[in-house]
């Protein structure tokens, strides 16, 4: 508990985690809210847009963002988790001083798990405040969803960033540093995923290799809890059509994914050389 606890503490200190959190919260209230209500405003959307910006619509306007933008930035945050220790020289003098290695990963992953509470949270938060303004400026009725609702999202949400956060992990330990880690996780993000995905439909094997990847996974997950296919397509450069697939389906692969990170990270940690 002592080391987790030390772990935080580095984690608190580090500007760039809080850099990542204020664009996160940033980016997902300007795109989410901010943008179409100016669009709403401006009269190029129907009325019944409005009702999709108001709390009754709040994991579903918010869950949209997690999978490829909050997934580039919890891979960041995975990245520089460990990734840092190697860039500073410093993991040897960790290790010399404390636990071993494994109870060293051990502890990097448990804070980087709350850390992530932290970042879906705070999305969260920001959705509520936005769509509470808007609903107060529009004299609209202001109806919260369940806890129970809201804790699904907040729980799945979370789940999809630790994914791409174990995934940065990984990157970072195989790479012994953060640079070359974060290219090559926004790389697999944002374009080997996405032309994945839109040219699934045109070749068939890679159909069924797209129904297997991070993005198609975690989109069908948050498409299962109510976020509509149509917000999905229309979501700028993370928009996706398709192809879904069914949610145990999506939390199977996912979760491989997870464990597969976090098994090669720890065996590459084990059993190479720190210097």
């Amino acid at each position: 508990m002592r080391r987790i606890t030390a772990e935080l503490l580095v984690v608190r200190k580090r500007w760039s985690t809080w850099i990542l959190l204020a664009v996160w919260v940033a980016l997902g209230v300007m795109f989410g809210y901010l943008l179409p209500y100016l669009t709403y405003q401006g009269g190029s959307t129907p009325p019944q847009a409005l009702l999709g910006l108001l709390p009754q619509s709040l994991t579903d306007n918010v869950l949209g963002g997690f999978p490829v933008f909050g997934g580039v930035i919890a891979l960041i945050v995975g990245v520089l988790a460990i990734g840092s220790d190697y860039g500073w020289d410093t993991l040897k003098t960790i290790l010399t001083q404390r636990s071993g290695r494994m109870r060293m990963l051990g502890a990097k992953l448990a804070a980087l798990a709350i850390i992530l509470t932290a970042f879906a949270g705070a999305l969260f938060a920001g959705g509520a405040a936005a769509s509470y303004l808007i609903a107060t400026f529009e004299s609209a009725p202001v109806s919260w969803q369940s806890p129970a609702e809201v804790g699904l999202a907040l729980a799945a949400g979370w789940f999809v960033l630790a994914v791409w956060a174990g995934l940065g992990v990984m990157l970072a330990v195989l790479s012994r540093g953060t640079a070359l880690a974060i290219g090559l996780g926004v790389l697999y993000g944002l374009v080997v995923e996405t032309l994945l995905s839109a040219i699934a439909g045109q070749v068939s094997f890679l159909q069924s290799a797209a129904e297997y990847s991070l993005r198609a996974n975690a989109y069908s997950l948050v498409a299962a809890l109510g976020v509509p296919a149509q917000a999905l397509a229309d979501n700028g450069p993370g928009g996706f059509s398709g192809p879904f697939v069914g949610t145990g389906h999506a939390l199977t692969v996912l979760t491989s994914y997870l464990v597969v990170a976090a098994i090669l990270a720890a065996a590459t940690l084990s059993r190479r050389d720190i210097a």
